[in-house]
């Protein structure tokens, strides 16, 4: 279904079941995949890459040319998964470099105003409050969350099954589980609605639990408090991803 006022470029591939509404425009190297629905006023364009079942409000714009002063041409791509919202307003820039991507995962919902920047890497379940904005070459793991008007700085991490607060401004790297707020930021607890929401078992949650209270209240270097993480639970998956994303973390965490 397609609205007889949308521009959609007849080399553009669109999957069975789509919605175009009124006046979207749809440029030529756009790959839809099936059941996506475009309300109106909505642009995709560049090379980009949708998956299944996403949902795209009005004034939305995905896979235009990064707003990157470092930008010399060349063909950048935006990829996209599974059954994503993007809401009102939403801005997704395609990456910078030649060849380069800008990734989003499946099954995130990015609210009114959000801003993701070139090179950003979003994975699955992240919810971005309205007029979140992400800088270039963020990474998000999975399953974070994010309140209201919050900026995150450029190659920052947020951290699996973390949570921001709303207004805050993040210049680190956030770490996985964690509760972080404020201007400057700090972690403020550990997320543990977050983590009972996805599941984790007793025994992992009163290992994060510890594990935090190692990190942030111990008055220890990051070393000896990651050498100290490592023998609560050894063999715990959570504890060994919060340990590796500590080890790479190139602008520090927030604490």
């Amino acid at each position: 279904m397609i609205h007889p006022t949308a521009v959609v470029d007849p080399r553009a591939e669109i999957g069975e079941g789509c919605e175009i509404g009124a006046f979207c425009v749809v440029g030529p190297n756009v790959r839809m995949g099936a059941n996506c629905r475009l309300h109106s006023h909505v642009v995709v364009d560049g090379h980009t890459t949708m998956g299944r079942g996403n949902e795209i409000f009005p004034f939305t714009t995905i896979g235009l040319r990064t707003q990157d002063l470092k930008w010399k041409g060349g063909r950048t791509y935006t990829v996209i998964g599974d059954n994503n919202v993007f809401r009102e307003s939403v801005t997704v820039h395609s990456a910078t470099g030649d060849g380069e991507v800008t990734r989003i995962g499946s099954n995130n919902n990015i609210l009114a105003y959000c801003h993701v920047a070139h090179n950003c890497e979003l994975g699955n379940g992240i919810i971005m409050s309205n007029s979140t904005g992400l800088a270039g070459h963020v990474i998000i793991e999975d399953y974070a969350v994010f309140g209201g008007m919050t900026g995150v700085h450029q190659f920052c991490r947020i951290g699996r099954m973390s949570m921001v607060g709303g207004c805050s401004r993040i210049n680190q790297d956030v770490c996985p589980f964690t509760l972080v707020n404020g201007n400057p930021p700090s972690a403020v607890g550990l997320n543990k609605v977050g983590i009972e929401r996805r599941g984790l078992d007793a025994e992992t949650q009163a290992a994060l639990k510890e594990a935090y209270r190692v990190l942030f209240r111990g008055n220890l270097t990051l070393e000896a408090a990651t050498a100290r993480i490592a023998g609560i639970l050894p063999g715990n998956t959570e504890l060994q991803h919060l340990t590796e994303f500590i080890g790479k973390s190139e602008r520090g965490i927030c604490r």
